[in-house]
C-alpha cells in the first residue's frame, strides 16, 4: 500500500511539472496592428472644370471663284505660296477686257468734248435745248459704260482678299472658265478658331473673353491658351448643345485646320472645402468609404463626393477639417482596427 501511494504521488508530481513547462513554452498571441500613413485635412481650393473636344479651323478660309467667263491668261501662284492681301493670283481674259476699257475711256473723252462744245453753241443760241440734252445723255451713258468696263476689268483679276497661304489652285493657264468656277483657296492660320459643343447645363458658366487651356491630340504634352470669342445664343436643335468658339494664337503655324483639340472650361472655383486624393476612397458595394485615424484606431466614414479635379475630389459630407485621413494602408484596415502611424 505504501509503495503504491508513493508511486501515485511521484506520477502526479511529474504530470504537474510537465503541464507547467508546456504552459511556459506557449507564445502569447500578438495584437493585430496595421502600419499606415495619414494626411491631415486642411481647408482646400478646387476647380470645377469640363473638358470638351473640338475641331480646328483657319481664322480665314476663303474659296475664290471666277466672276466672269473667259480664258485663263496667267496664274501667278501655286500651292504652298504665301500671299499678301490684295495680291494678284489669276488673270482672266485681261487683254480683251483692257481693250474694252480703253475704248470706253476714249468714248467718254469724246463725249465730254462734244458736250463742252454744244454747251457753248447753246449759250450762243445756235443749238436747241433738245440737242444739248441729247449730248448730256450721251455723256452720261459714256460714263456708265466706262464704269462697267472698269468693273469687268477688275473682275478679270482674281486677288486674295486676305493674307495667308495658297491651299489649292484649281485652274491652269489656257483653261476656259465660266462664272462661278472655283479658282483658288486661301487659308490664314495665324490664328485658329475651334468650335466646341457645350451642354446646356454648362453654357451658363461661359462668356466672351474667358480663357481656357487647350491641348491638341497631335501635341499631347503641350498646352495653348484659348480665348472665348463667341457663345451661341441658340442651341443646335440636333444635339441640344450650344456652339462655343475659342481663338488660339498660331504664329508658328504648327496647328493645322482639321486637328482635334480639347479644351478645359472652368465652371466654378470652390474655396475652403475638404478635398482628398481619389485613391483614398474605397467603393464597397456602391458605398464610398474613407478611413481616418483617431486615437490609434481606424474609423470608417461614409463619404459623399462632389467635384473631381485631377486626382483629388471634393468631400461634401463624412469628413471634417483637422481629421487624419489614412492615405496608405487604407485597404488593409477595417473599422476599429488598431493602426500605427508611420
Amino acid at each position: 500500500m505504501l509503495i503504491v501511494a508513493s508511486m501515485l504521488v511521484s506520477l502526479t508530481a511529474c504530470s504537474n511539472g510537465e503541464a507547467s513547462e508546456t504552459a511556459q513554452n506557449v507564445p502569447e498571441s500578438k495584437e493585430y496592428v496595421v502600419n499606415v500613413k495619414v494626411e491631415k485635412l486642411t481647408p482646400a481650393a478646387i476647380t470645377d472644370t469640363i473638358m470638351l473636344p473640338g475641331e480646328t479651323e483657319a481664322i480665314y478660309d476663303v474659296s475664290l471663284a471666277a466672276e466672269q467667263d473667259g480664258l485663263i491668261e496667267w496664274v501667278g501662284v501655286t500651292e504652298g505660296d504665301s500671299v499678301k492681301a490684295d495680291a494678284q493670283l489669276v488673270r482672266i481674259d485681261l487683254e480683251a477686257l483692257k481693250a474694252a476699257k480703253d475704248r470706253a475711256e476714249a468714248n467718254l473723252t469724246m463725249k465730254k468734248h462734244q458736250l463742252k462744245r454744244r454747251r457753248k453753241l447753246y449759250e450762243g443760241n445756235v443749238l436747241s435745248r433738245e440737242e444739248l440734252e441729247q449730248a448730256e445723255t450721251e455723256f452720261t451713258v459714256a460714263e456708265t459704260n466706262l464704269r462697267e468696263a472698269e468693273v469687268k476689268y477688275e473682275h478679270g483679276i482674281v486677288v486674295s482678299p486676305v493674307a495667308g497661304m495658297v491651299n489649292t489652285v484649281n485652274v491652269d493657264p489656257g483653261e476656259y472658265v465660266s462664272k462661278g468656277n472655283p479658282i483658288a483657296n486661301i487659308v490664314n492660320v495665324d490664328q485658329i478658331k475651334i468650335t466646341f459643343n457645350v451642354p446646356e447645363m454648362d453654357v451658363r458658366f461661359l462668356s466672351k473673353g474667358l480663357t481656357a487651356p487647350v491641348v491638341f491630340d497631335a501635341y499631347p504634352r503641350e498646352e495653348w491658351n484659348g480665348v472665348v470669342d463667341f457663345v451661341a445664343w441658340k442651341a443646335d436643335p440636333a444635339t441640344r448643345t450650344f456652339p462655343v468658339r475659342l481663338i488660339v494664337q498660331n504664329t508658328d503655324g504648327r496647328i493645322r485646320p482639321g486637328m482635334i483639340a480639347r479644351a478645359s472650361f472652368v465652371r466654378r472655383s470652390l474655396n475652403d472645402i475638404v478635398s482628398i486624393p481619389l485613391f483614398s476612397v474605397i467603393d464597397k458595394g456602391g458605398e464610398r468609404i474613407a478611413f481616418v485615424e483617431k486615437n490609434g484606431v481606424a474609423e470608417a466614414r461614409t463619404v459623399k463626393l462632389g467635384v473631381i479635379d485631377g486626382d483629388r475630389v471634393q468631400i461634401l459630407a463624412g469628413l471634417n477639417v483637422g481629421e487624419n485621413l489614412i492615405v496608405a494602408g487604407h485597404r488593409e484596415v477595417e473599422d476599429g482596427v488598431k493602426v500605427d502611424v508611420r
